[in-house]
């Protein structure tokens, strides 16, 4: 028999994936559009950026919105769960910043 997944586990596995968080933290400020998305985050496909976003989207953190415009417009913007993910966030960087040396104990930082 199979234990159940620990949800702790099941969030940290999902915001852990690389461009998750990411995306979580440049929609906080205002909604953006696919291309803006794709600018802000170098590296990530066309096609990932995709499938991310709809990942967001099952979890209720993120919304996509259309708009009646010719040709059409679609935003993404963060739903009240997907700002609670990010005040999470933030708690992390600040404990980060108040326990890191010159860098993490990997070499680099997050972001």
């Amino acid at each position: 028999m199979r234990p159940e997944r620990c949800p702790v586990e099941d969030w940290l596995g999902f915001l852990g994936h690389r461009w998750n968080a990411l995306l979580l933290w440049h929609l906080q400020e205002r909604p953006l559009q696919h291309q803006d998305l794709l600018a802000a985050l170098p590296g990530i496909t066309a096609k990932v950026l995709g499938e991310r976003l709809k990942a967001l989207q099952e979890r209720g953190l993120v919304q996509r919105e259309e708009f009646a415009t010719f040709p059409r417009t679609v935003a993404y913007h963060l739903m009240p769960q997907g700002r609670q993910v990010v005040g999470i966030l933030d708690q992390f960087e600040q404990l980060a910043s108040r326990h890191e040396g010159p860098a993490g104990p990997l070499g680099h930082r997050f972001g």
